[in-house]
């Protein structure tokens, strides 16, 4: 754990990871898609916003605590809902809530999860959210819902934006589209990372077999690996789903609900229709579309139409406290975390998760005293400068 000790920022995990991860491991969280046009604008659109700097103002009891849903914590941050977690570390998703619970913040567990939800559970006190993606089949998409009432989790984050099937090309030339194909180029890659070979999918063979999606309903908890792809049966995505589905979810999970993967002022306003607790804007980090809005970009005119009418969030290249800061001053109430905390995991596990998490608070802490604000609710548009260059 020397070097997880030696890192400074989420660059530095990154490397880390990227060293210990086999390649199409790694590219499979760190890329974004087809060209990758989306990935470089989130981060472009975030490096032109400055932040105005304010001197001589009383800055010595900083606090970086929010509520959200109701309930208080010491950032405002959310690890989001990452299916590759397992794949980065064993029982990943377990590692990683530990580590938002010891951070103060909520852990989204995803539903294509390696670890059952239930085991998540029972490894971590600290908040947990499920995401659900719709399925044709209402009995499936109900079963999950159950499932994570029934585990004790705190709210549902209902992902809408990935109808299909995204065209990440890198991932079918390392045979990492899903199932995982194992071919000769992957065999060798995992040959030259033993760490990841034997302290992941070594102990996962140990204790059961391939990992599988354990979140799935029974007939379809498929392992992650196969070589005839007519015997793997996902869950489906519902591509006929409207607005009404959120009324359905919304009849039978009475918990806080969220809706992720808002792209556009309309659907913004649909959502806080449709009975949303909170939304957040999300280009799924420049991994659908690669033509989309950044949602830093966006997050003003969503802010402005909802209204105050359910709670803004937002994701997607967030990699400093500063940009976090950032998106409060734009209107934000919180940001969700996805790349940035699965650096932190897959270089040192539950450790380097907390690490990730760390960085953030202090990076935050350090930008709200140049910035003159003791509070987030000091943090607003007066804190940027040249504010009109957001729209742009």
């Amino acid at each position: 754990m020397k070097a997880l000790e030696r890192t400074c920022n989420i660059d530095d995990l990154r490397r880390l990871a990227k060293q210990r991860l086999p390649r199409g491991v790694y590219e499979f969280v760190a890329r974004g898609t087809e060209d990758e046009v989306g990935l470089g604008h989130n981060r472009t659109v975030l490096d032109s916003i400055k932040i105005k700097p304010r001197v001589l103002t009383d800055v010595s009891r900083r606090d970086t605590s929010t509520t959200l849903l109701g309930r208080g914590q010491k950032l405002p941050l959310i690890v989001g809902p990452t299916g590759a977690a397992g794949l980065l570390w064993y029982q990943g998703e377990a590692q990683l809530a530990r580590a938002a619970a010891a951070a103060g913040v909520p852990y989204v567990l995803a539903m294509s999860s390696i670890t059952p939800l239930e085991d998540v559970r029972a490894a971590c006190d600290g908040q947990l959210w499920f995401q659900l993606y719709l399925s044709p089949d209402q009995e499936i998409s109900d079963g999950m819902i159950d499932r994570a009432r029934a585990a004790r989790f705190d709210a549902l984050v209902l992902t809408v934006d990935t109808v299909v099937s995204p065209n990440r090309e890198y991932n079918s030339r390392n045979g990492f589209s899903v199932p995982v194909t194992v071919n000769r180029r992957n065999i060798f890659d995992f040959v030259l990372h033993p760490r990841w070979t034997l302290g992941v999918i070594g102990r996962y063979l140990a204790n059961g077999g391939m990992p599988r999606f354990e979140n799935y309903p029974q007939g379809m908890r498929n392992s992650v690996a196969g070589r005839q792809k007519q015997r793997w049966a996902p869950v489906k995505r519902d591509e006929s789903a409207d607005w009404r589905a959120v009324a359905q979810v919304r009849k039978r999970w009475s918990g806080p609900l969220i809706v992720k993967g808002i792209g556009c002022v309309e659907d913004a306003l649909a959502a806080a229709q449709a009975g949303a607790d909170a939304i957040i804007v999300s280009n799924h980090g420049g991994r659908n579309v690669d033509s989309a809005v950044s949602p830093a970009q966006l997050l003003p005119q969503v802010v402005a139409a909802v209204a105050g009418r359910c709670p803004v969030w937002v994701d997607s290249g967030f990699v400093r406290g500063s940009d976090v800061f950032k998106a409060l001053a734009l209107g934000a109430e919180a940001v969700l975390l996805g790349r940035a905390t699965l650096y932190g995991l897959a270089a040192g596990g539950e450790a380097g998760g907390l690490r990730s998490l760390t960085f953030f608070k202090e990076e935050l802490d350090r930008c709200m005293a140049f910035a003159g604000t003791p509070d987030l609710a000091a943090i607003n548009a007066h804190c940027l400068q040249d504010f009109g260059l957001v729209y742009r």
